[in-house]
């Protein structure tokens, strides 16, 4: 799912709001810094998803015969497939 940068940004505000409140946890770094980083580890996580989702609908369209998109066979195809991409994802 792409989310724009607004919305990345305000997640990642909220990420930090709540590990700065956290007892459990304590900044050892400048806040901008731990605000980067959220901001960079989402990202990632985000293009990961997508590229997920384009392997997956790859997949479904493959198939010899054609798959009518939001199907319920489709929904169940599309499942399996990413999630096999995930777990591809997970190993490494």
């Amino acid at each position: 799912m792409a989310m724009s940068e607004d919305k990345v940004s305000h997640l990642s505000h909220l990420i930090l709001g709540a590990i700065k409140k956290s007892p459990l946890c304590q900044l050892k770094q400048d806040e901008g810094k731990v605000l980067r980083e959220i901001k960079r580890v989402l990202a990632s996580e985000l293009a990961l998803d997508e590229e997920i989702d384009r392997k997956a609908k790859a997949r479904v369209a493959s198939y010899s015969r054609p798959i009518v998109e939001g199907s319920p066979e489709w929904e169940v195809l599309y499942r399996k497939a990413c999630e096999e991409e995930q777990r591809k994802h997970t190993r490494s």
